[in-house]
């Protein structure tokens, strides 16, 4: 109620109605369609030196041979949705138990990811959240140990990945890792070995998958060594989830507890995904109260190991997890390992030494310092690169190199078998790394010489190569 000071009258409030305060509309508002249309001009015209570095990197890519085993390609439409308005949206927990307002339409998002990455890989539960593969195993990890817990896993200098227990990483400084190893003399796994490593060291945890091995992963003999001394396994496939979702490759999800994969190495947007199978509702306890093990994993993703989900990642994931279940994905996936063969052959063919003798999925590694005196992984990478093919140096099993400079080259075929290169084009590839790495003056373990002319000239045969097979 309202007085008058001065009189001691009541008042009547008389408000105006909101929709007249609030002053009409001066822009016209823009679709959609119309708001996401022309985004590269806007930034050109925003921010000039961000545009021109976004250009040359979109020419490097298109006009040099990218053969880097852990790089993919993704699709215009997941960059559409990850260039989009959900970008916007923060929220944190899980779909039916979110901490904001607003989420009707992400929760739908999330949900079909989730719905596609299951059917995708078979999966019975499947965590989108993750922010990238790392991130993923480390909710797993922390999900299920405590400080000081045993994880058995493979060594990183043996193709191993980081996040696996080197002692440089977080996994390596909070848990007890006991490392196993391939064969010296095939550099397969062994299977035998590994069981025995088990029984002496008894585990918590066993970590499978690998970032450089060329051979294919048993993982129901990881799952009955695993069952026999009361470990948990997680199948890291990050690299291989493509050629699992195709059925190139035998799949974990069944096999092992947990599976973590990256979701840009099979082709998608950065980010990372958890599936689980038929162990998704075990009992897990936690203090006094038993939960299921989905859900242990669902509480340690947030809040226990990250803040809000990247949303449009997950509208990108969404995009790329309908791509995976359609015949043309499913069909490069095979494409992408018989191109890897033929290069492995080629090369074998050429006398480097290939380790395993070949591939039976998407990548080979090559013993440079067996096929040139002096050759390292370093010079190996760094001239094949002046000349546009581009290439990782990678540590061999048994290195007598260190880790930044190396014995070994890992090459992968994901993103030349996604444009369309196809064997006759991988014969090529492996003429042309063969003509540089014939061609390199060796000055030291890091140094090198290329006559320039020669190297102009590789370099016009890759962008004559590449500009027949654009970037799709």
């Amino acid at each position: 109620m309202l007085v008058d000071k001065h009189t001691g009258e009541t008042l009547s409030r008389v408000e105006k109605p909101v929709y007249e305060v609030i002053e009409p509309a001066v822009q016209k508002m823009l679709s959609s369609e119309q708001y996401h249309r022309g985004l590269l001009n806007t930034l050109e015209n925003v921010d000039s030196d961000v545009y021109r570095l976004v250009t040359q990197e979109y020419d490097r890519q298109q006009n040099t041979l990218q053969l880097i085993a852990a790089e993919n390609q993704c699709s215009r439409a997941v960059l559409a949705a990850l260039g989009s308005v959900v970008q916007n949206k923060t929220t944190e927990g899980f779909v039916g138990s979110r901490f904001h307002g607003g989420c009707e339409v992400v929760d739908c998002l999330e949900m079909l990811a989730i719905s596609r990455a299951k059917e995708a890989f078979g999966a019975k539960y499947a965590n989108v959240q993750p922010h990238s593969g790392t991130s993923a195993n480390q909710i797993v990890l922390t999900a299920i140990l405590d400080k000081g817990d045993r994880i058995l896993s493979l060594a990183m200098d043996q193709g191993g990945h980081v996040s696996h227990g080197a002692p440089v990483a977080l996994a390596g400084r909070i848990y007890e890792i006991e490392s196993y190893r391939v064969r010296p003399d095939s550099f397969l796994l062994d299977y035998e070995d590994i069981r025995e490593r088990a029984l002496r060291f008894r585990p918590k945890l066993i970590i499978c998958g690998t970032t450089a091995y060329s051979r294919i992963i048993d993982f129901a003999r990881f799952r009955a060594i695993a069952d026999e001394v009361g470990a948990y396994l997680m199948a890291d496939v990050s690299h291989i989830s493509g050629l699992i979702s195709a059925g190139v490759h035998p799949s974990p999800v069944d096999c092992a507890h947990f599976t973590t994969t990256s979701t840009y190495k099979p082709g998608g947007p950065r980010g990372g995904l958890i599936l689980m199978g038929r162990d998704f509702d075990q009992p897990f306890q936690v203090g006094n109260k038993t939960i299921p093990l989905w859900e242990r994993i669902e509480k340690t993703t947030f809040p226990g190991f990250q803040g809000t989900p990247y949303l449009n990642n997950i509208a990108a994931k969404a995009v790329f997890f309908k791509e995976m279940l359609s015949t043309e994905y499913k069909d490069r996936q095979v494409k992408i390992v018989e191109n890897a063969k033929v290069l492995a052959e080629e090369f074998v063919r050429r006398g480097y030494d290939i380790l395993t003798g070949g591939t039976e999925n998407h990548l080979l590694l090559a013993n440079v310092a067996n096929f040139h005196r002096g050759l390292t992984g370093l010079t190996a990478q760094k001239s094949l690169e002046d000349c546009g093919i581009i290439v990782n140096m990678n540590r061999l099993p048994y290195d007598p190199q260190n880790a930044r400079i190396t014995s070994g080259m890992r090459i992968g075929t994901p993103i030349v078998t996604r444009n369309g290169m196809r064997a006759p084009e991988m014969r090529i590839i492996a003429q042309l790394v063969d003509r540089v790495l014939m061609r390199v003056e060796i000055v030291s373990d890091r140094e090198y010489r290329l006559d320039p002319a020669f190297r102009e000239e590789i370099r016009e045969q890759i962008h004559s190569l590449c500009s027949r097979f654009p970037m799709q």
